[in-house]
């Protein structure tokens, strides 16, 4: 048996000498560095770095890691870091309406093994993809929306406390039709991942493919990111596109445009289980 892997997502100032002193603090400590990937945004003079390596043999027991590395770099370069295991498997919650193809395709990864992720839950405000889960044998959780939105606040008191219960990593929006509440983006900050079946920033809100017939576009494309308080605006995780003629209608956009809101929003949440993603400001950096 193997201890996995320590990985750390970092940015600060870039200068002389940090991927140095870095490695060099992992080496001495007799860690194998497996990856290594970094950028430097030029206009920002800011440099983000993704580096992963083995913990077999490590000096530093995982516990005091990122004290260690804290106590090195952070004040020296004002660094921010973010350290995960390989060996931790997060835990994921999926949020759903009444369509089914985002689920279908998240389920099917998950069950092919694509993933080092675990699904114990999945929550709707409706009724209508109980069966999906049931074929997975994923526990459906419904709490309907009064038409009035009177009950919101009572129903997102009770998926936290599932959530909390169930020990949920990050939540995966997939085509969920409603508000997620300011309370729960704070309690998960850039781990509500959401789909969104535009290009983004056209065509945010309601009907989007609509809106792009209106708009005689020649492409169509979905958008996967990090939810924020303000709608359709988080930090843009993954975009396709595809193109389409005057012949199309609007019911043909919607089905071409489900083939892409599925693959952008899986591609998405491998990034984030890969622990691939930093956030900085309102856009990330995807490492490869």
């Amino acid at each position: 048996m193997t201890e996995g892997k320590a990985i750390i997502l970092l940015h600060c100032p870039d200068r002389q000498g940090i991927i140095t002193d870095v490695t060099a603090f992992i080496t001495r400590n007799h860690g194998n560095i497996v990856y290594l990937d970094q950028y430097v945004d030029t206009l920002d003079g800011r440099l983000f770095m993704r580096i992963e390596w083995e913990l077999d043999g490590f000096r530093i027991p995982r516990a005091h890691i990122k004290e260690a590395i804290d106590d090195l770099f952070a004040e020296r370069y004002g660094m921010y870091t973010s350290l995960s295991f390989s060996d931790e498997r997060p835990r994921m919650a999926i949020f759903v309406s009444k369509m089914s193809h985002c689920l279908y395709d998240l389920l099917a990864r998950y069950r092919a093994g694509e993933w080092e992720v675990d699904i114990p839950c999945i929550v709707s405000n409706h009724e209508d993809l109980r069966f999906v889960a049931d074929q997975f044998g994923i526990p459906f959780h419904v709490w309907s929306i009064a038409p009035d939105k009177s009950n919101r606040a009572e129903v997102e008191r009770a998926e936290m406390d599932l959530l909390h219960a169930e020990r949920i990593n990050f939540i995966v929006l997939a085509r969920y039709m409603q508000v997620i509440s300011d309370e729960m983006i704070a309690e998960y900050p850039h781990h509500i991942i959401n789909i969104h079946h535009s290009f983004l920033p056209a065509f945010i809100g309601a009907k989007p493919y609509h809106q792009a017939y209106e708009r005689g576009v020649k492409i169509i494309g979905a958008t996967s990111h990090y939810v924020t308080r303000e709608l359709d605006a988080g930090p843009i995780i993954e975009q396709d596109v595809v193109r389409i003629t005057h012949k199309d209608t609007p019911d043909s956009l919607v089905l071409k445009g489900r083939d892409l809101e599925k693959i952008v929003l899986s591609r998405a949440v491998t990034k984030h289980i890969e622990r691939k993603i930093l956030t900085y400001k309102n856009r990330t950096i995807v490492f490869g």
